[in-house]
Formats: C-alpha cells, sequence, structure tokens
C-alpha cells in the first residue's frame, strides 16, 4: 500500500510490501522485525548512533508509563482531534518511544486518518514501532523528513527539536502545528533540588514565517512520586542529566519521594 513515507534517496514515493519498503527509483529499505524502517540515509548520519541512547529511552518508557503527563497528552489529543479532517494525515515529529504517538494514532485511525512518527534514537524508534501498530515509524531525522509536500494536515512536537522550514513544507495549507514546550515552573521541585540557584524557564511565544500566531494552550498538573526509581527515571530523561552539578545529582539520589509540578504549553499554529 502508499506510504506517507517517501525515498530518503530519490524523494519518490514508497509503497510498503511484505518486509520492505520500496520506490519505483528501485531504493529498498527493509522493514525490522519491530516493524520500523530506518530512512535516515548514511551521510546524514552525525554518529554511528545517533539520538538518545537506549538507557535515555528506558528511563522515558519507564516515566511515561506511569502516566503522570497523563493531562498533557489529553489535551494534545484534543487539539490534534479538532484539527484533523476525516480521513486526514498526521505526523509526530520526533516521536520517541512512541507513548504520546500511540493516543494520537488511536484518534487518527477512528477518524479513518494514519499517522506516521519519526525520531533519531533508534532504542527509541523500535519501542515507538511496538506501541503503535497503526501508525508508520522510521528513524529518521526531523530536519530532513522524508514526507512529500504539503501533505500532513496535524503535525506534533513535543518536546522535539524545532526544524520551521521542514514542518512548513510537509504541511498542508491550513494544517495545524502543535508544538509543545515546558512552562516557565516546569519540574521546578525537581531543579530545586538539582540547583543551589534555580531559575525559571523562558516564557516565549514566537511567530515563526509561513505560520499564524500562535494560540497558547496552558496545561497544569500535580503529581508526586512516591519511588526512588521514578524520581531518577524522569530526572535521566531529561537534559538535567547532562548539565547538572555533581553535588545535585547526589542530592536527588537521596530523595524518595518527590512532589512535582507539570507545566506545559501547547503552541497552535496554522500553517498559512
Amino acid at each position: 500500500m502508499p506510504s506517507l513515507f517517501v525515498c530518503p534517496v530519490c524523494g519518490g514515493s514508497l509503497v510498503r510490501e511484505v518486509g520492505r519498503y520500496a520506490c519505483v527509483g528501485g531504493h529498498s529499505f527493509d522493514i525490522a522485525k519491530e516493524h520500523y524502517v530506518n530512512l535516515l540515509p548514511a551521510n546524514r548520519q552525525h554518529s554511528k548512533t545517533p539520538g538518545d541512547d537506549k538507557a535515555m529511552a528506558q528511563a522515558r518508557t519507564r516515566f511515561l508509563e506511569g502516566g503522570w503527563y497523563g493531562p498533557l497528552r489529553d489535551k494534545l489529543c484534543k487539539l490534534a482531534g479538532e484539527a484533523l479532517p476525516q480521513g486526514g494525515a498526521l505526523l509526530d515529529a520526533g516521536c520517541g518511544e512512541g507513548w504520546y504517538t500511540a493516543a494520537l494514532s488511536a484518534m487518527a485511525a477512528a477518524k479513518g486518518g494514519r499517522t506516521a512518527g519519526v525520531d533519531l534514537s533508534k532504542p527509541a524508534v523500535k519501542k515507538a514501532a511496538r506501541r503503535c501498530p497503526q501508525a508508520e515509524i522510521a528513524v529518521a531525522s526531523v530536519y530532513h523528513l522524508p514526507l512529500r509536500d504539503s501533505s500532513v494536515d496535524v503535525l506534533a512536537d513535543c518536546f522535539s527539536p524545532l526544524a520551521v522550514e521542514e514542518f512548513y513544507r510537509v504541511l498542508k495549507p491550513g494544517g495545524k502545528f502543535l508544538y509543545v514546550v515546558p512552562g516557565p515552573r516546569h519540574l521546578w521541585e525537581l531543579k530545586e533540588i538539582l540547583y543551589d540557584h534555580p531559575y525559571e524557564n523562558e516564557e516565549k511565544v514566537e511567530t515563526y514565517p509561513g505560520f499564524a500566531p500562535p494560540e497558547v494552550t496552558a496545561v497544569e498538573t500535580s503529581f508526586t512520586l512516591t519511588q526512588a526509581e521514578d524520581i531518577q527515571a524522569l530526572y535521566h530523561m531529561t537534559p538535567y542529566t547532562w548539565k547538572t552539578p555533581q553535588e545535585g545529582a547526589k542530592r536527588l539520589e537521596a530523595v524518595e519521594r518527590l512532589t512535582l509540578t507539570g507545566q506545559f504549553r501547547i503552541h497552535a499554529m496554522t500553517r498559512l
């Protein structure tokens, strides 16, 4: 059957066959046993293992499966569902392990639509493909999306890199871009432990070329982690893992219970 993806070599349409994706130009891409496809050409790999590593993927999986970010996922699905036409196409750019993608693809399927997800991390994509049997999942860069021009009705980017020009290219005119970013005091209680002088995230509402000014939806929640393993999973799925002073990381290791603020912003932008 025709795919939402296109060939990353020649740009031709891909057809999903038994065990592979193939294009009319003769290029072929095997479907892995986990049901994903690698569409990242070797000349676009900046390392042997691009994207998040296996440990970060495992940490994110453990934390997200706890459901603490459920209010964000629910609101994201609601906004995507309002924007997705019957039979439309949805892309999760930077899908990670597919926790958000699974809910988005179920919503799209209920409307007769299709979903694709891409991420640079092979360990994450393996998990996403298992979790999202209704979606097409690929290893690919958001800066070189293997999709046709104007082929997507809704594009979601949840805490993933921002590739505005590519997002504009693949979205249809009138399509919706849903960009999820942290609020000013997101995970504030965690930062108070990690840093001697924590600071709020900057609250920015930017307009991007080719998009209407964003409509911002705030999502806020509070949750309590009662196991040290869950606290560490949250920590290791965030950029704080690379930025935290050793003293702050040691302080966090001693914490076994932590109540946290989840503060999110969904910036909804229409492609002009």
